[in-house]
């Protein structure tokens, strides 16, 4: 089911409804551009979202753009283990609903 190839049907999005689209992408740029959190840790922080929400052309997609801004091995491992702590964390917190009265 994974296959990068299939991201370029994607294309089939600007076709249809291009102005969302174009917008979406201008969107997207502007979110993980150089500002007051400099780009290389934003894309450390998609692989993060990517790897909790476990897409894997995301993953790929901001490991390359992590890697392009500069991150290291060093640096994307802490991310594996920031993102596994929070996921872990997130399944502790929603424990709770296991002992709290329907």
């Amino acid at each position: 089911m994974y296959d990068m190839a299939k991201m370029k049907a994607l294309s089939k999005l600007n076709e249809v409804v291009p102005e969302t689209f174009q917008a979406f992408r201008a969107f997207d740029k502007a979110a993980l551009a150089d500002g007051a959190i400099p780009a290389k840790y934003k894309e450390l922080m998609a692989v993060a979202v990517a790897l909790t929400t476990q897409c894997p052309y995301c993953i790929e997609a901001h490991v390359i753009k992590a890697r392009r801004a500069g991150a290291t091995d060093t640096e994307l491992g802490e991310t594996v283990f920031v993102s596994a702590a929070l996921r872990a964390g997130a399944a502790f917190a929603h424990g709770a609903h296991c002992f709290t009265p329907a």
